[in-house]
């Protein structure tokens, strides 16, 4: 079963920083993509920030360049965002996603895992 924990949301003042974590489960998390999306009131869904498995490539929204690092600890299966410089229109619901190819007999299937996200809120 497929599991994801996140934690790490909350309220921020703007020009403040963040950490989030999204612990995985379920699912052979050091050969998975990881990526965090966003999606705030009203808006789409946007992918802030992704990570290969092994943690050696990693890419950003051009919005957040230079203000957030995803990171990954594979022993922990655990993959990580922290934020810098938060901005008030960054309220959002941040969720972690993985995916991937698992070999199925002498296929290869895809696979997509969201966690269920945490709220970010970045007021005064």
């Amino acid at each position: 079963q497929v599991q994801f924990k996140e934690s790490g949301g909350g309220l921020v003042q703007p020009g403040g920083s963040l950490r989030l974590s999204c612990a995985a489960s379920g699912f052979t998390f050091s050969s998975s993509a990881m990526n965090y999306y966003r999606q705030a009131p009203g808006k789409e869904r946007e992918l802030v920030a992704a990570i290969s498995s092994t943690g050696g490539v990693t890419n950003y929204a051009d919005s957040i360049q230079g203000r957030f690092t995803i990171s990954r600890d594979n022993a922990k299966n655990t993959v990580y965002l922290q934020m810098n410089s938060l901005k008030p229109e960054e309220k959002a619901v941040y969720c972690c996603n993985a995916n991937g190819g698992k070999l199925v007999g002498a296929i290869i299937r895809e696979y997509e895992y969201w966690g269920q996200g945490t709220k970010v809120t970045v007021s005064s």
